[in-house]
């Protein structure tokens, strides 16, 4: 029962982040509020036994993500965003989305609960020794390398070439300065 209710303030705050993240002009204030939300999902890692994901989402996400996108903000000045929205059906049609989405989802759970099938909140696997390596960094190596070694060495590939792609289109032209550093030289 404590359990549940852990659950659901975890899943309240969850949601008023990205509520939050979502309506928030300053940038700054909308990364922030991410922070919450990757928190609250290492949170729940936790609460399904996953204690090295939990971790690997704090170190990572909200770590060293958000240390970066924290760092663009700044650097680019884009802290203020101004809400002049040219697209005035957008508000109602989000809106319309999300209650669709939200009964979708109460009428998926109720679902589930009448015909006797298994609950959402049910754990997955009833055999102990699966529930012991769940999250472990030994049964995430073993899925990773194993079942998705295709998609990981091709999202690998992906951020070499764009970490390529990065250095050829910042890098100074012929080992010279930039078109903005020869115009604020000449000033």
């Amino acid at each position: 029962m404590i359990g549940y209710i852990l659950f659901g303030l975890v899943a309240l705050v969850a949601i008023v982040s990205a509520v939050g993240m979502l309506l928030s002009t300053n940038a700054i204030h909308a990364a922030l509020f991410l922070v919450i939300n990757l928190i609250c999902i290492a949170l729940f890692y936790l609460g399904l036994n996953a204690p090295f994901l939990a971790m690997v989402q704090i170190t990572v996400y909200a770590g060293a993500i958000m240390v970066l996108f924290l760092f663009v903000i700044m650097l680019l000045g884009a802290e203020q965003v101004t809400l002049k929205s040219q697209l005035k059906w957008q508000a109602p049609l989000a809106i319309v989305l999300a209650v669709v989405m939200i009964a979708a989802t109460f009428l998926l759970f109720f679902n589930v609960q009448a015909s006797g099938g298994l609950s959402p909140l049910a754990p997955i696997s009833e055999d102990p020794r699966q529930t012991e390596t769940f999250g472990s960094p030994y049964a995430v190596g073993e899925v990773l390398f194993g079942a998705y070694l295709l998609p990981f060495e091709m999202t690998g590939v992906l951020l070499l070439v764009a970490m390529i792609g990065a250095i050829i289109l910042t890098r100074n032209e012929a080992g010279g300065m930039r078109d903005e550093q020869r115009a604020a030289s000449n000033e």
